[in-house]
């Protein structure tokens, strides 16, 4: 059976004090059986003011994370799911939060833009945060296939939007991945039930990668990256702190949870004949 590791970081503005922790992790988990690695939304830094991801976005195969990825991809022979970078637009003023997936030759195999950007006033807070205003938001979905399975992607917000990883489903996913950086005000009552509801929903793997802890804006992020199984079951989770998990991906199981439990056959919308 294929594995897989998620890595959960706190950071910060320093990109390449980031890069460092990361590349720390990517060498402990070439030494066991994980053939794919999946890092937080912004795992290369969480600036103080968004402005600066235009500042240092960076043009899709070319710029020092970019690099670095690359470099740790083919270095460890492993695939990275890189989620987020944030991607030059034709508007200067506006990038895309990028999901890149690099294989372990360190080439670029798929792209993925968020599509559902966090423009949202937190209720009984005066938290408000205004993504749009930055970023602009993706059109496609993306599925690809790799050496733990068929893949499909998604970032943070995605995930209250159910809609869209029945879509998904609908490209044969086996596994769903979702780099995040959840709130600790939402996520620490919506977190776990959403991840394990989208894995329950479609029979498929989550694998969530997160942001934890308290950042240079003062924000707070939920942490608890898992990976949960079509069942719903949480296979393994890291509460708060940096550090890494990871799961075998038990195709068998999978296939075993679909073939005796086929709700997915039997999905009808209102008015179909």
């Amino acid at each position: 059976m294929a594995s897989i590791a998620s890595i959960q970081l706190t950071s910060g503005p320093n990109i390449q004090a980031n890069l460092l922790e990361v590349s720390k992790y990517l060498e402990e988990i070439s030494k066991g059986k994980s053939a794919l690695v999946v890092l937080p939304e912004n795992f290369a830094f969480m600036p103080e003011n968004d402005i600066s991801f235009v500042k240092n976005a960076e043009v899709e195969g070319s710029g020092p994370i970019q690099e670095f990825i690359s470099e740790n991809a083919a270095k460890y022979k492993i695939w990275i799911i890189a989620g987020t970078i944030p991607i030059k637009t034709k508007n200067p003023n506006k990038v895309t939060s990028s999901t890149l997936v690099f294989d372990d030759k360190g080439q670029i195999v798929a792209r993925y833009d968020k599509i559902h950007l966090f423009d949202v006033q937190l209720p009984h807070s005066d938290e408000s945060y205004h993504e749009s205003e930055v970023f602009e938001p993706g059109k496609d979905l993306k599925v690809i296939e790799t050496p733990v399975g068929i893949i499909g992607l998604s970032i943070c917000y995605d995930l209250r939007f159910p809609e869209l990883f029945r879509l998904l489903h609908s490209s044969d996913v086996e596994i769903i991945v979702l780099p995040a950086a959840f709130t600790e005000q939402t996520g620490k009552v919506h977190w776990e039930t959403l991840v394990r509801a989208r894995a329950i929903e479609n029979l498929c793997y989550m694998v969530t990668s997160c942001q934890d802890g308290y950042h240079i804006t003062g924000r707070q992020t939920h942490g608890n990256s898992m990976i949960v199984n079509p069942w719903g079951q949480i296979m393994s989770k890291i509460a708060s702190g940096s550090g890494f998990v990871e799961s075998e991906i038990n195709h068998k199981q999978l296939t075993s949870i679909r073939e005796k439990f086929p709700v997915l056959e039997h999905i009808t919308l209102v008015g179909d004949k």
